[in-house]
């Protein structure tokens, strides 16, 4: 398995940020071969995460290029700052 976290900082509206991913950008992630699971978590403090989990690293691969897809065309105003994003493969899970 390979997971990508992403962390979004300076986040406008985390309730609107959250109902647009859940309702526009999941779908999306389902549709990706290899996807496992994904979770939008608020931080707090205006930071916001997610964390996805693919079969391999080109279903991740292709999640982080529909992820700047999304925010760039639906999210933009609530995430005005680029992500810190992070990937690598699971070496230990529960």
């Amino acid at each position: 398995m390979y997971a990508v976290v992403r962390r979004y900082e300076g986040v406008t509206d985390s309730a609107e940020a959250g109902r647009l991913v859940a309702e526009g950008f999941v779908p999306l992630l389902r549709q990706v071969p290899g996807f496992v699971s994904y979770y939008w978590v608020d931080a707090g403090d205006r930071v916001m995460l997610s964390t996805s989990v693919y079969e391999d690293q080109a279903g991740a691969e292709e999640s982080v290029k529909r992820a700047a897809d999304f925010v760039r065309d639906n999210l933009a105003s609530l995430l005005p700052n680029p992500p810190q994003v992070t990937a690598g493969p699971v070496v230990a899970a529960g």
